[in-house]
């Protein structure tokens, strides 16, 4: 399984250009990707700078028609037209895409005077040759570290709960009905912006283990486990120092044991300027 992740910051490149399409070709120059998970996808929002309200969603799915793509807007709004507007992630996948799950993330109210917007996981299981496989992707609150710290808890949550049903089941209704059963396997790949830094306690608890929970295996940072040695690439702010004073880490792969060991090549691609971000990439053993 190849995976690419990236914050593509509304398809807007280092030279203030925004292009879907060009997002689509650089982040096939990283890998011929079976995965390819972005946020900061923005659909009918002008106002976002170079932007002409161009329904992102729809033009990066249109650039990559031999995957399927799976939308989850975290802002869901009211455009001053009477229309809606999007602002979130999306997973593309080249594998069958057996289920997809959405979740709200925390959006606690936070007593210091900072603005922030609401956040979301999307959780798909896909088929996948070594078995089925959890994908998720996000995109952590940057301003309120109150939220922050409430959308890990609910990741581990979330991941918590996928493996309690794989390993309890309940009734496994295999019928072509709204109640089939579709596996959340404890094998599980967490990607995306998660605005802290390597050395932030949030990164260490992402990885802490399940107390009382024996079936629930714990997530780890694949770049940690390929080059343990190594400190993390930058991955915003290489090229673009007009936002950012100084680059940094703040893009992850996090991934089970069985997954993070079979991570072949885990790499930063540090050249493309397309997004204030750069995109991660791992291969995956299958």
């Amino acid at each position: 399984m190849k995976l690419v992740t990236w914050n593509i910051q509304w398809c807007r490149g280092c030279d203030g250009h925004v292009d879907p399409q060009r997002i689509v070709e650089h982040a096939k120059r990283v890998a011929d990707f079976d995965v390819l998970c972005v946020q900061e996808v923005a659909a009918n929002f002008p106002s976002l700078p170079g932007s002409h309200g161009e329904n992102q969603f729809e033009e990066i799915a249109r650039w990559l028609p031999d995957y399927t793509p799976i939308p989850c807007p975290a802002v869901d709004a009211l455009a001053p037209d009477g229309s809606r507007r999007a602002f979130g992630n999306m997973i593309l996948s080249r594998y069958p895409v057996l289920q997809v799950l959405r979740h709200q993330l925390p959006w606690p109210g936070d007593p210091s005077p900072t603005r922030s917007m609401p956040r979301v996981l999307i959780e798909a299981t896909l088929d996948a040759p070594g078995g089925p496989v959890r994908v998720m992707t996000t995109h952590l609150e940057y301003y309120s570290a109150l939220q922050r710290a409430s959308q890990v808890e609910a990741i581990r949550a979330h991941h918590a709960e996928a493996c309690q049903c794989d390993r309890t089941g309940g009734a496994r209704d295999r019928s072509d009905g709204t109640y089939r059963w579709f596996p959340r396997p404890r094998a599980a790949i967490l990607t995306g912006d998660f605005n802290i830094r390597p050395d932030d306690p949030l990164h260490a608890r992402l990885q802490a283990p399940f107390v009382g929970a024996r079936a629930t295996p714990r997530l780890a940072d694949v770049w940690v486990k390929r080059h343990p040695e190594e400190p993390h690439p930058n991955t915003v702010g290489v090229h673009d120092r007009s936002q950012w004073p100084a680059p940094y880490c703040c893009d992850f792969v996090f991934a089970t044991a069985g997954l993070a060991r079979k991570a072949q090549e885990v790499r930063v691609n540090s050249d493309t300027q397309a997004s204030d971000h750069q995109p991660l990439f791992v291969n995956f053993r299958t």
